[in-house]
């Protein structure tokens, strides 16, 4: 059967009537209607520009759910930008852990007074060292100021107070990460030239 420019054609069988399309658009699809009794044939119009419209459209829909789940995906690989030095190291107080020498514990050798003194790094170059719980003398102050500053591509730390008793005010950085605080410079013991690495950690 031709209805416009569509050609019908009715299958019986089994009180199922099939109707098949010789359209383009509509050779892929099928379409199943109940027969009666009688076998009377009941054809459904389709407009086989209307669904040409629609598969294009749903072709369109689902290109950009594809192409918009692929940009998100990208998004989420992104790895966040890593904090700078001055970020990590003024972050938080720094409280003293370890110093060795030659790979060896000299914590136990260095005055208590000292071990627990809290260190405090701001961003704008200033700080404070505070005495913590004891102090090494009745009169110090319990907060010292100091300035601070990154030297020679931020691998050392120079401060304009000495941290410990026969220390420099200059420190090699070791490693600094968002716990820990890793610092070295020479000191003498006995009269011979040591390099002592000090730990800090939050």
């Amino acid at each position: 059967m031709i209805y416009g420019n569509t050609k019908y054609e009715l299958h019986i069988k089994q009180n199922i009537c099939r109707y098949d399309s010789e359209s383009e658009i509509l050779t892929l699809f099928q379409v199943f209607l109940p027969c009666n009794e009688q076998k009377e044939r009941l054809f459904l119009p389709i407009n086989p520009i209307s669904m040409q419209k629609r598969l294009i459209l749903f072709a369109s829909i689902f290109a950009f759910f594809l192409i918009l789940n692929s940009s998100c995906s990208k998004d989420d690989d992104t790895p966040p930008a890593g904090k700078t030095k001055t970020e990590l190291i003024s972050q938080s107080a720094w409280k003293f852990s370890d110093a060795k020498v030659g790979g060896v514990s000299v914590a136990a050798f260095l005055q208590a007074c000292q071990k627990d003194n809290i260190l405090t790094f701001l961003a704008a170059g200033t700080g404070t060292a505070d005495e913590g719980a004891t102090k090494c003398a009745p009169g110090d102050l319990q907060a010292t100021p100091f300035t601070w500053s990154f030297q020679t591509s931020e691998t050392v730390l120079s401060v304009s107070t000495p941290f410990f008793t026969g220390g420099s005010s200059t420190f090699t950085i070791e490693s600094l990460t968002e716990t820990e605080l890793v610092v070295s410079q020479n000191i003498s013991v006995s009269g011979t030239p040591q390099n002592a690495v000090i730990t800090f950690v939050h």
